[in-house]
């Protein structure tokens, strides 16, 4: 007998709606709810610019001691979909790596460097990625400081994509290299910088996401609930309604602006960021347990 497909899926930002994005961690609330959630049958997707090391860290391991079944396998898209496995209460899979989004090992380097000689009090390079860069905040280091840090560090960065003759982006401002390609793309966060490949993005991850569950065997749901913390995030909900799937995205940061969007975008009230995505979650575990019928509530 065919497994019907469940109500919904999650398809998750981790950054803002899962992990705190002052602490760098997940709350025991949200780790519970996403574990019942999981051993519900909804399938739990993370789509994110994290790298496979900090789920495994900050997500897998606390859900897995949480009491994640042995059986229940989670999805992780890491990397804006360059990096991607899977784990379930026994632990992860193999990290895959698509070779064809890898950011130049000698530019890496001098971006390592420039991090130590110029930009060491407000920011670290990420040693866990294996295909895109990131620089990231100190959590010790104000915010308000990175950023005015941030601006100029991208500006280096994407200078140095060009004398690296590589065609770069960040925003508006793109230096083509000689044949007149932008292959690379300089993204600026709340709290980090990606640079990667113009192919990554979490469309891509939303594509992957499918695929993993296809390739697992996995009833596909019709109904997804996407969840992010900035404009980028909606590519996720833009994918999966463009894929005929009936999808509505919550979005835990709408200061940045909610663009108009032919499906619903979820509200969230005061709240953002996790504590937004606890409320949502929380709400969804009810759901599951019978305890509410409609995830379309103003929190």
């Amino acid at each position: 007998m065919n497994t019907p497909a469940p109500r919904f899926g999650l398809l998750l930002d981790v950054d803002g709606p899962v992990a705190s994005p002052v602490s760098r961690t997940v709350r025991p609330a949200i780790i519970r709810s996403l574990v019942a959630l999981a051993a519900a049958g909804w399938p739990v997707v993370f789509n994110t610019g994290r790298s496979d090391a900090f789920i495994r860290e900050q997500v897998m391991q606390p859900m897995m001691a949480a009491g994640l079944p042995a059986g229940v396998r989670v999805h992780a898209v890491c990397e804006k979909g360059a990096v991607w496995f899977s784990f379930d209460g026994t632990g992860p899979g193999q990290p895959q790596v698509d070779p064809e989004l890898k950011v130049p090992g000698d530019y890496a380097e001098t971006i390592r460097g420039l991090v130590d000689a110029k930009y060491s009090r407000t920011m670290f390079f990420d040693e866990t990625k294996l295909a895109m860069l990131s620089v990231e905040q100190h959590v010790a280091a104000d915010n308000a400081e990175y950023l005015t840090e941030q601006r100029r560090f991208d500006a280096d960065a994407l200078e140095q994509l060009s004398l690296a003759g590589l065609g770069g982006q960040r925003l508006d401002h793109a230096i083509p290299d000689a044949a007149g390609t932008v292959a690379y793309r300089i993204d600026p966060t709340i709290i980090s910088t990606d640079i990667e490949a113009v192919g990554v993005g979490k469309d891509l991850g939303a594509r992957r996401a499918l695929a993993m569950l296809e390739a697992d065997g996995t009833p596909v749901p019709r109904g997804w609930r996407t969840m992010g913390d900035s404009r980028t995030d909606y590519a996720m909900a833009d994918e999966l309604f463009r894929l005929g799937f009936d999808v509505a995205h919550v979005d835990v940061r709408p200061a940045d602006g909610v663009p108009a969007t032919p499906y619903p975008v979820l509200p969230a009230g005061a709240l953002t960021h996790d504590d937004a995505g606890a409320a949502y979650f929380e709400r969804w575990e009810a759901m599951v347990a019978g305890r509410a019928a409609d995830d379309a509530v103003v929190l």
